[in-house]
């Protein structure tokens, strides 16, 4: 069993004190945070419910907490480990993947989600049926993954030189 490392307090102290862990966190969270206040403002007539739901668990918005979250590892790895390591090659293809996936497949399936429901909606009015609405899976706008991917710079940044 050469080259495995025992799970002990230490190794957990070590993985939850990592600048490349704690910056992808962090912008994880901030970017759900913000997207909570871009929620207020935009309608300040939410409530406590769904403003913790954004916080903790919504996708899509401003920023983009994907995009932080990938761009801030990305950004702690070639900070730590340089861009030449075969680690930054993989967690930039991984953050490239996840920024195309936020742009192009979740944004269009929330698109279709949405125009699916409009004319179940139709649908069920004009001939009296149900309606099931399905889940509009909310992607992003290019704004939402530069906000996103400029947050998790930053924090990236303010671990590794702060």
């Amino acid at each position: 069993m050469s080259g495995t490392m025992p799970i002990n307090a230490e190794s957990v102290k070590a993985f939850f004190e990592n600048p490349i862990f704690l910056s992808a966190v962090s912008s994880w969270f901030f970017s759900q945070l913000l997207k909570a206040v871009v929620t207020i403002l935009r309608s300040p007539k939410r409530n406590g419910r769904e403003l913790l739901a954004t916080i903790a668990w919504r996708t899509g918005g401003m920023p983009s907490s994907h995009s932080a979250l990938v761009s801030a590892m990305t950004a702690s790895v070639a900070f730590k480990e340089g861009i030449n390591s075969n680690l930054f090659v993989v967690s930039f293809w991984i953050t490239v993947i996840v920024m195309r996936d936020a742009l192009g497949v979740r944004r269009s399936s929330g698109i279709q989600g949405r125009a699916i429901n409009l004319l179940s909606r139709n649908v069920a009015e004009h001939l009296g049926g149900e309606y099931h609405p399905v889940k509009e899976v909310h992607g992003h706008t290019p704004l939402e993954v530069v906000a996103g991917t400029l947050l998790g710079i930053f924090m990236a940044s303010a671990y590794t030189f702060l």
